[in-house]
């Protein structure tokens, strides 16, 4: 399926940036997916590849319900050292330039909704406001007893693994593979989506689902998709414009 023009725009072109940055300034409801590759551009490494391996582990065999149930201690270690890699890193120019492209659109009246995948709140320490977590957040801690949520900053973590002051065990407040994604957030996700004008799709690979699906839900609602990443994607097939590199690098010129 191609786009509403006929055909997709690829690349990093300059005739293509200013297609689609003539498109987010008239726009008046704008989202935007973001995933991985956004946070990799700042140091932070991926679930997938050989940078997402910790000691020997993967991702898929520390971020599950039945991991921590059979290791909490291993799991907590794990995040611990994710926790000090986010806490180093710094939001790129990607990160900014969303932040920035809010700000503009807010104050011109329209609406930005900002999707992401990530769980490092580098987009709220970029300045994005206006967030829709999907798969959680990292600094926050949730009691397996009471269900208490609560912040927490320490880097190192004080003691491994935390407990609530209830006396429980503490999980990491995210998203673990096999969970269902908070319906709150998907709900907003789902109604950004729904009434955006331009959706953006940076920095993932678009397989994993329902997240990925998001901008099929703003193409069948009317909306005209752009998707940024340094690799081709599942979703190019219903894309108005493909541009191919970096969002640190694409994201700053739309602006």
């Amino acid at each position: 399926m191609l786009g509403s023009m006929g055909r997709v725009q690829r690349g990093p072109a300059t005739d293509v940036v200013a297609s689609l940055r003539e498109a987010l300034d008239a726009a008046s409801s704008i989202a935007a997916l973001t995933g991985a590759g956004v946070s990799a551009e700042s140091g932070i490494p991926t679930f997938r590849g050989a940078d997402g391996l910790w000691r020997q582990y993967s991702a898929e065999k520390l971020a599950t319900p039945e991991a921590f149930e059979r290791d909490p201690q291993l799991v907590w270690e794990w995040y611990d050292w994710r926790r000090t890699l986010i806490r180093k890193a710094q939001p790129n120019p990607g990160h900014v330039a969303l932040a920035e492209l809010e700000e503009r659109k807010t104050s011109q009246g329209g609406a930005f909704t900002l999707v992401t995948q990530n769980v490092d709140s580098l987009h709220d320490r970029a300045g994005s406001r206006k967030i829709v977590k999907l798969h959680g957040d990292i600094w926050l801690v949730r009691c397996v007893t009471c269900g208490r949520v609560e912040r927490n900053d320490q880097v190192p973590l004080a003691s491994l693994p935390p407990h609530c002051r209830c006396g429980a065990l503490q999980r990491p407040e995210v998203v673990w593979f096999g969970e269902a994604l908070p319906s709150l957030a998907w709900e907003r996700a789902m109604e950004a989506s729904c009434r955006a004008q331009v959706f953006l799709v940076i920095g993932t690979s678009a397989r994993v689902y329902p997240a990925a699906g998001l901008a099929q839900v703003a193409r069948q609602a009317g909306a005209r998709v752009a998707v940024v990443n340094p690799e081709p994607t599942e979703l190019e097939g219903l894309a108005d414009w493909a541009l191919r590199g970096p969002s640190g690098e694409i994201l700053p010129r739309l602006l």
